[in-house]
């Protein structure tokens, strides 16, 4: 058996051009298009993929619940979803996306990977994740 790891530093997660984590909130303005970044780095002895990157925006309520049915909030321009063919040992993958938030509110991104070939996800100890939060804020006031 083979151990796979693909890392994200925390530098590694660019929202709006600008580190993003769960001490960094990234701050943003309703309406206004958020490009993402994701890099990907290969850790292990061996080339990885082929796999799939999925950006899944959530909201917590700081209950436990978690709350994922956002469709008329927060919209991808482009895919979610980044097919990788393969990452060879030690070099990086980066997915380029973009964020169009439509209500204010704080959100968080979950980072997942799947098998390209099913929607079977990935073990999470092949993976260094980081937390992703963004504000997203009124647009502000013409003067």
């Amino acid at each position: 058996m083979q151990v796979q790891i693909l890392y994200i530093e925390k530098t590694d997660v660019l929202v709006n051009g600008q580190p993003c984590d769960c001490d960094i909130v990234a701050e943003c303005e309703v309406g206004d298009l958020v490009p993402l970044e994701v890099k990907l780095t290969n850790r292990s002895k061996h080339a990885v993929g082929p796999f799939a990157l999925t950006v899944i925006p959530f909201q917590d309520y700081q209950n436990g619940v978690h709350n994922y049915e956002l469709q008329d909030v927060v919209t991808f321009v482009g895919s979610n979803t980044f097919y990788i063919d393969s990452v060879n040992p030690t070099e990086n993958c980066v997915c380029d996306g973009a964020l169009l938030f439509l209500y204010t509110g704080d959100f968080y991104l979950n980072i997942k990977f799947h098998d390209d070939s099913s929607s079977r996800e990935l073990p999470l100890d092949w993976f260094c994740l980081p937390s992703v939060h963004i504000k997203a804020l009124e647009p502000a006031l013409p003067h």
